[in-house]
């Protein structure tokens, strides 16, 4: 385990300053790192994802636990580094690790066997668009626990009907089942940041059965709550082509018009987006953010 110190001597060594752009901020309690991989049930047969390991805290306890890891890192200084660290602190597990240099969000192909579980002190500034990409991407992650800013991980927990349940509540819920699973002080990290952290645990679920693509119910949910005080049949008018034409799709979804998106569930979503107007395949790809 790296402690406080440990942490402050790598990064000295490596002239490294955590980057606020990069929303690098690492953790420096063992106690949290520990506690992170128990709640994340990693057990001896898994394949684990981490995104931004930075100097190896989170990383070393998961080569206790996991059968392998892969590591993800976009800082070059921090990539080259963590192999070696590893070497160093737990030679017997090194050749269990791999690193793979490269930003998360583009991320298609990971060496070695299919991640099983993905675990991660997530960046704040980009943890939302990270998680929905890799639980597409990597359909094997069958659990997931991230560290995020407290008020996203509220967010990505939120039921229907909460005042912040939104865009990343009901897409994180077409993937998993989502739940709070604790809250993280900011005096475990260094640098220490100015909002307190919380941490999501999701567990892989079958998505909703419904003849609309993923994309076309996450354009449907999109349309809802970019104009979250209006009701449905207005926000929507623009996704279906009118008012008038929103309200017929919603009222053959089984939707009040007047109903707004906050109450609805990815299921309500999928149904309403069965009600696709019938465009060319272009107007629709256009509509579902596909390319052509």
């Amino acid at each position: 385990m790296l402690g406080a110190a440990d942490v402050r001597t790598l990064a000295a060594a490596l002239g490294v300053r955590p980057a606020k752009q990069r929303g690098q901020n690492f953790v420096i309690d063992a106690n949290t790192v520990r506690r992170i991989v128990r709640t994340a049930e990693v057990r001896p047969d898994d394949v684990v994802l981490e995104v931004g390991p930075g100097l190896g805290s989170l990383t070393l306890a998961l080569l206790e636990s996991a059968s392998s890891v892969v590591a993800v890192e976009v800082d070059a200084v921090l990539a080259e580094a963590l192999p070696d660290t590893v070497r160093r602190r737990l030679p017997g597990r090194a050749e269990r690790f791999s690193l793979v240099r490269a930003d998360a969000l583009r991320v298609r192909e990971l060496p070695g066997p299919a991640p099983t579980a993905l675990v991660a002190n997530l960046p704040y500034n980009v943890a939302v668009p990270v998680l929905l990409h890799l639980l597409e991407t990597f359909p094997g992650i069958q659990r997931t626990l991230v560290m995020v800013q407290s008020e996203v991980a509220d967010r990505l927990a939120a039921a229907p009907g909460s005042r912040i349940y939104g865009v990343p509540s009901v897409k994180a819920a077409w993937y998993c089942e989502v739940r709070r699973a604790g809250a993280v002080g900011r005096t475990v990290f260094w640098p220490a940041p100015h909002v307190d952290s919380g941490l999501v645990a999701l567990r892989r679920r079958v998505p909703p059965v419904t003849t609309a693509t993923r994309a076309e119910v996450f354009a449907v949910v999109d349309a809802a709550f970019a104009q979250r005080r209006k009701t449905l049949r207005a926000a929507l008018a623009g996704w279906a082509g009118s008012a008038t034409a929103a309200e017929a799709a919603l009222t053959a979804a089984g939707i009040p018009a007047r109903e707004r998106g906050e109450a609805l569930t990815v299921d309500d979503f999928a149904r309403i987006a069965e009600q696709l107007p019938a465009r060319s395949p272009a107007e629709r790809r256009r509509g579902t953010g596909e390319n052509p």
